[in-house]
């Protein structure tokens, strides 16, 4: 591929955010320079879309977000997609979350997340220093601010539309027993999971990912996958990375999605891998 394309995907965590979950000014400058030769540029990430303001700097501008690995996408306020997890089944995972005693949290649109207060004793707990060294510096700083400022500790599930479950463990073991509780649920109700690290998983409606997510975006603005690039870094975009045109890794993305990827950057998220690729890659 000439590397013109019309639309370029960046994940979030571990592509555009450093391991202290910021975006640099750096990043922001080259998305606008790349938006100004006419590329249009979006976020697809995990994350809920209410998350990114407290992650990016003054005057961060893309295109579009794909939010919650595909449940939802903006332009920018405008909703152009919505998908939402069933009453039934934000129920029946909360208690098997309960007797399993996993870390969740639940994302409901429009307020914050929550997570029912009978849970939060062991959900507090699952966040206890030392940090475990298998769990990445962003998780866990992610994890410490949830729970002091971003959960809604709730007496009952609030809301009628929920974008996603996100669950983490420190773990491993505990979360690879609940990724198998998880499974055998699928048998009996239909839906998506995803992982970003060895430590979390989580729960969307079924058939929906980052790809899925895509598609209804460049649908939207007209836009054809054959003028595509994406740059990723883990599991949760692996969808992604399959379905754009050209695909990219992180160099601080493990070897399995190096291998998928038609490049790698040749620096890392703390590094500016993002832009010093687009830099030389795009010629700008």
């Amino acid at each position: 591929m000439n590397l013109k394309p019309k639309a370029i995907f960046l994940d979030m965590d571990g592509t555009i955010l450093n391991h202290q979950n910021k975006v640099s000014i750096h990043t922001k400058e080259i998305i606008d320079e790349v938006r100004e030769h006419g590329i249009k540029v979006f976020i697809a990430t995990g994350r809920a879309f209410e998350e990114i303001e407290g992650l990016v700097p003054p005057g961060f501008q893309v295109d579009g977000v794909v939010a919650s690995n595909g449940m939802v996408g903006y332009a920018g306020h405008e909703v152009i997609f919505k998908h939402s997890l069933s009453r039934e089944l934000v129920e029946t995972v909360i208690q098997m979350a309960r007797e399993n005693k996993v870390y969740y949290e639940l994302f409901p649109y429009g307020t914050p997340r929550m997570t029912l207060k009978q849970d939060q004793l062991y959900v507090e707990n699952e966040i206890r220093d030392p940090k475990p060294e298998s769990v990445g510096m962003n998780e866990w700083l992610s994890r410490k601010e949830a729970i002091k400022e971003k959960i809604a500790w709730s007496d009952e599930i609030m809301g009628d539309e929920f974008s996603k479950f996100y669950f983490f463990a420190r773990s491993k073991e505990q979360i690879n027993r609940w990724k198998e509780e998880l499974e055998q649920l699928k048998k009996e109700i239909d839906f998506t999971t995803s992982i970003s690290t060895e430590h979390n998983v989580e729960l969307m409606v079924a058939n929906v990912n980052k790809a899925t997510g895509i598609q209804q975006m460049l649908k939207h603005f007209d836009l054809s996958e054959t003028e595509t690039m994406a740059i990723g870094d883990s599991d949760n975009d692996l969808p992604m990375l399959r379905l754009v045109k050209y695909s990219v890794a992180m160099k601080n993305a493990p070897d399995s999605i190096k291998e998928i990827a038609d490049d790698v950057t040749d620096f890392t998220c703390d590094e500016d891998g993002v832009y010093h690729y687009l830099k030389s890659k795009l010629m700008l």
